[in-house]
């Protein structure tokens, strides 16, 4: 029997003969009756237990208005004490029966709810560590979040009714032979209310669905706003915004509960219809009964017996309409949760090289097919680009990551009708779309090579091994200052220091207690947007990856100290090659060699004082603030120092 906590084996290469992912722990994303199928067969040992110990709670109840009935006309009326004694010990032996298999039950069905929850949980977690950057493209993070907490839970629930539903149903079924034994037109009475329940439920779990899919999405679209706002909370106090981005959260949280409402009131509808069909059944059942006996066809007993189960049947009634409601949330979870199980992976699994062949990668030439950049090893390049998006899409592609653009629109739950279909067909086709553009990657080059190697015929942790970017999104971690230089405890102190040093972030060391095992806030609370940059460029010349691409690394830090990053990085990383985008002339200044891009491909090349000299794009591009900060100069009367001057660093 399966244990908590689950173990994992999801998204390995195996695959049934359709093509398909299949196999024990690899979710079938076909569809979500498939997903809540394959959900069943992960823990089938636990799901079948759960069924056995259901019908071993649900047959002595079910049996017990037949053997009440048995003991009235055998023994009772019959005057027959012997028989008497022996149907009262069936019914004490079928009571100790079902009390002892509820026991059971209740503990299988706690440790199925369990390893369907949390092994959710963690399927999460091995999806989006295994896609990275790749999984923020296809899902929003609301999203995720969602699948990762409220949809493991419905899963939990779907195991749990899954099983009473099977035990319940078999309770039915013998039910209805035992009543078609005593009267056939009762027990055809009994056989003909699941078929108008089914009836009856096809007609109101389509509003059900549709109330509780937008409740659903309301709810991922406000946990991405919480999202949002607490990562932007520092900004938005700075800029005065957390009032308005208050009252949209208020009024997307009022949007959630009216959808709430609404989904609840269709709950409600679909229960109370339960309640009322059950009522009239039993009410139908007993009329018949009695009629049965004023005839003589029936005994007082098997009265009795039909009475027994006129009150016992509404419990699997009941049963049918809560697993109908509950299987229509669960399919509307797997509908979510296959969004974002089912991401394709663009960078399919590769055999691995060498370290030998690794080395002699990390010293060959850095070449960019699409802009025509061209990085000689262990040299200083820096790429100079008059948008900021461009350069910024090229270091993505040079670490082999997807463009920012390639992203799944989210849904506008406000949408209603045919504008909802037409979204919803939009986001189907940018989906396909991107998938389609995915298997392109998987099966072709990117374009980038190293060494004369194209990065998709590497595995990617080989890729990260060799190629590190980090840009202004990269975040500082909760934990100590150790922790946020060195995560993997691989430096010397000295390693360490001098990556500190060339950073210039020496303050960050200074003004946390402990040194390095001063404690950061979660996010790098407390530093200046200029300190938590520099941080980020530490741990990034910590690394020592053999190639090093670095995105406007000083956009946050005052002229003074990008000055002193401008002096030490050139010297920390001597030798290796290094990439560096940015438009700042104190670092253009340092630069082995410099790289021109004009509307995403390399225009001209040469060091910094040979572009400004000879190409005007470049120099108006590059001493743009040079020239406002002369003109401001020349109308108040002062001087300029001839570079970008900035006079503080940002603290968001």
């Amino acid at each position: 029997m399966r244990d908590f906590p689950p173990t994992v084996t999801a998204w390995t290469e195996a695959r049934d003969g359709s093509g398909h992912r299949a196999g024990i722990g690899i979710p079938d994303t076909r569809g979500p009756v498939r997903f809540l199928w394959w959900l069943l067969r992960q823990q089938g040992d636990l799901v079948l237990a759960g069924c056995l110990c259901s019908l071993l709670w649900m047959l002595p109840t079910a049996l017990t208005p037949w053997v009440f009935g048995q003991a009235v006309d055998e023994g009772i009326r019959a005057g027959d004490a012997g028989r008497t004694a022996l149907w009262c010990g069936v019914l004490l032996l079928i009571t100790l029966v079902g009390a002892s298999s509820g026991v059971f039950y209740h503990t299988v069905v706690v440790r199925s709810w369990l390893y369907a929850a949390y092994g959710q949980t963690r399927l999460v977690t091995h999806q989006v560590t295994r896609l990275g950057h790749v999984m923020t493209r296809r899902a929003p993070t609301g999203e995720v979040l969602s699948v990762n907490g409220s949809d493991g839970e419905q899963f939990g629930h779907f195991i749990e009714i899954f099983s009473r539903l099977v035990g319940n149903v078999v309770a039915y079924v013998l039910v209805a032979v035992i009543v078609l034994q005593i009267s056939v037109p009762l027990g055809l009475v009994v056989l003909l209310v699941a078929p108008v329940l089914a009836l009856v439920s096809s007609v109101l779990l389509r509003p059900m669905a549709a109330a509780q899919t937008r409740e659903r999405s309301r709810d991922s679209e406000l946990t991405s706003m919480a999202t949002d706002i607490v990562a932007g909370l520092r900004i938005l106090r700075g800029i005065g915004g957390e009032r308005i981005f208050g009252a949209n959260y208020a009024r997307q949280s009022q949007r959630v509960r009216q959808a709430g409402v609404q989904a609840g009131s269709w709950g409600a509808f679909v229960e109370a219809v339960g309640v009322l069909l059950s009522g009239l059944f039993v009410v139908a059942l007993m009329v018949l009964g009695v009629q049965r006996v004023r005839d003589g066809d029936l005994q007082i007993g098997e009265l009795i017996t039909f009475l027994g189960y006129a009150l016992f049947l509404v419990q699997p009634i009941r049963v049918v309409f809560e697993a109908a409601q509950q299987i229509t949330r669960s399919v509307v979870s797997a509908r979510k949760t296959i969004g974002v199980f089912g991401t394709t992976d663009p960078w399919p699994e590769r055999a691995p090289l060498e370290p030998d062949q690794l080395r002699a990668l990390a010293e060959g030439e850095l070449v960019d097919a699409s802009s025509g950049l061209r990085v000689r090893p262990g040299r200083l390049t820096m790429v100079v680009s008059a948008l900021p998006d461009e350069s910024a899409r090229l270091a993505d592609r040079l670490g082999r990551y997807l463009p920012a653009g390639d992203t799944v629109p989210s849904g506008d739950d406000e949408a209603t009708g045919r504008a909802a279909r037409r979204a919803t067909a939009e986001r189907s086709r940018v989906r396909a779309d991107l998938e389609s553009r995915d298997a392109e990657r998987a099966q072709g080059a990117w374009g980038v090579t190293l060494g004369g190697t194209d990065l998709a015929d590497l595995p990617l942790d080989q890729v990260r091994s060799l190629v590190l970017v980090s840009d202004t999104a990269a975040h500082v971690f909760a934990g100590t200052l150790q922790d946020a230089v060195d995560p993997h405890r691989t430096l010397r102190r000295e390693q360490a220091e001098a990556a500190l040093h060339a950073a210039a972030a020496e303050d960050v060391y200074d003004i946390l207690p402990g040194g390095w095992q001063g404690v950061l806030d979660e996010r790098g609370r407390g530093l200046s947007g200029g300190q938590r940059q520099r941080l980020v460029l530490t741990r990034a010349l910590a690394a020592d990856p053999p190639v090093l691409v670095l995105v406007e690394p000083t956009s946050a830090v005052d002229a003074h100290t990008e000055a002193r990053v401008a002096d030490r990085l050139p010297a920390h990383r001597r030798g290796r090659t290094t990439v560096l985008m940015t438009a700042s002339p104190l670092l253009l200044h340092h630069a082995d060699e410099v790289a021109f891009l004009v509307d995403g491909e390399v225009v001209a090349t040469g060091t910094h004082d040979e572009l400004v000299a000879g190409h005007p794009a470049y120099r108006s591009t590059v001493l743009r603030g040079d020239a406002e900060a002369a003109a401001a100069g020349s109308t108040t009367g002062t001087t300029t120092t001839g570079t970008t001057a900035k006079d503080k660093e940002v603290t968001p």
